[in-house]
């Protein structure tokens, strides 16, 4: 009996869709703001995988499959960036010690 490939990575991605779940809301706050600088870090090699993926490809196929979801993949990739480092930015003011008489 076989298998099916789909249903196979299917369930990979169900089992890590609950993995990645529990991994994030059982981080203590001390521990976030280096869990959030780690993911930074993954983000920019997945965009240079879709900078790689975008220009895969024919010159004359510019609207290819892999060239959408290469953009699509660089600009959510660019969006989790950004948006994390104004996570960190604030986690981090969180932290410092506030003037008196403000």
């Amino acid at each position: 009996m076989e298998i099916d490939p789909f249903i196979f990575r299917l369930s990979i991605f169900i089992l890590s869709i609950f993995v990645g779940y529990y991994v994030v809301w059982s981080v203590t706050p001390s521990l976030h703001t280096p869990l959030m600088s780690v993911t930074n870090a993954i983000s920019s090699v997945i965009i240079v995988g879709a900078i790689i993926a975008s220009l895969s490809g024919d010159a004359d196929k510019i609207f290819d499959t892999a060239n959408i979801f290469g953009f699509l993949a660089i600009v959510l990739a660019a969006v989790n960036i950004f948006g994390g480092f104004l996570v960190t930015q604030r986690m981090l003011a969180m932290y410092k010690k506030k003037k008196k008489g403000k």
